[in-house]
């Protein structure tokens, strides 16, 4: 029974909710874990699964060990959690008896660490790109692009010409979940993409090519692109898209932007997770005080 109600939620999560293809395999995957387990406990029915279950479904996620041998992390264990309190939500709003979906905590696991550059650290990748031949233009519009809209590296590789404006230095973005939203060049990443459509001479629509094959840059080779002029500015920490979404974040919060545009700008879903940064800004803003704020006397 529960192995059907599992089919029509992913039905559901594909029609109603327009969720990718990706988070469909990762909802299928976490919960035919649980359904297969639920099965090996004579757990087969909504009305079956009571605290007591998931109590016990979380002590064996706990003591499950991955193929290094290895517990899972706890932030691992909360995905499947996450998946499971989704189901629970959608048997209960079919008008099914089962536990209700608040009554499942997540495990308490560490702050997640994120990694930005300071503002340094971009002037120096952007200076390591040296020439003005055709491939040195179009890596100033990736470093450049990347850290002044926030782009995830997929929405950058998936990016065609016509779809920039670049007077206007804005642009919609289709990003995960088909949510579109508007980022904003600044003047450099607007200069560097001027230069780089002028010296264009081929017919292709992708912004960013592989000039060699005329094809358009796959996520992979945009990654390494960053690790080689990471590497070439002498900068020790991971170069990577992700990170210069980070710095834009940690950029934005430091100079006073609010946490609600932050997390627009960058297409969360959740507040939730752009409340990651504050954990480096609200030490940066403590430094800030006890260095210039002098108590009154």
């Amino acid at each position: 029974m529960l192995e059907q109600y599992l089919k029509e939620f992913l039905e559901y999560l594909e029609i109603e909710k327009n969720r990718s293809q990706k988070t469909l395999e990762n909802y299928h995957r976490y919960l035919k874990h649980f359904v297969d387990w639920a099965k090996s406990q004579g757990v087969q029915s909504p009305e079956a699964i009571i605290f007591e279950v998931v109590r016990r479904y979380r002590l064996f996620l706990n003591r499950k060990t991955a193929g290094d041998g290895q517990t899972l992390k706890h932030v691992t264990q909360n995905y499947y959690i996450i998946a499971l309190r989704g189901f629970l939500g959608y048997l209960i709003k079919r008008g099914l008896t089962t536990l209700v979906p608040g009554e499942v905590e997540l495990s308490k696991q560490e702050e997640r660490k994120v990694d930005f550059l300071e503002a340094d650290e971009i002037k120096r990748l952007i200076e390591a790109i040296k020439g003005d031949d055709i491939t040195s233009t179009r890596d100033r519009v990736i470093i450049s692009t990347l850290f002044s809209t926030g782009l995830r590296v997929s929405e950058l590789a998936g990016l065609n010409r016509e779809h920039i404006n670049i007077e206007r230095g804005e642009f919609a973005v289709l990003g995960k979940g088909k949510k579109i939203r508007v980022v904003f060049l600044d003047q450099a990443s607007k200069q560097a993409m001027k230069d780089y459509v002028a010296k264009r001479t081929d017919i292709e629509e992708a912004l960013v090519l592989n000039h060699r094959s005329n094809r358009r840059l796959t996520v992979r080779q945009i990654q390494r692109i960053l690790k080689h002029y990471g590497a070439k500015a002498g900068i020790v920490k991971r170069v990577t898209p992700h990170v210069l979404r980070h710095s834009l974040a940690t950029e934005l919060l430091m100079k006073g932007a609010d946490i609600r545009s932050v997390q627009e700008l960058l297409g969360h879903s959740s507040i939730t997770t752009t409340q990651v940064y504050t954990h480096i800004t609200n030490p940066r803003l403590k430094e800030v005080h006890e260095k210039y704020h002098t108590a009154a006397e």
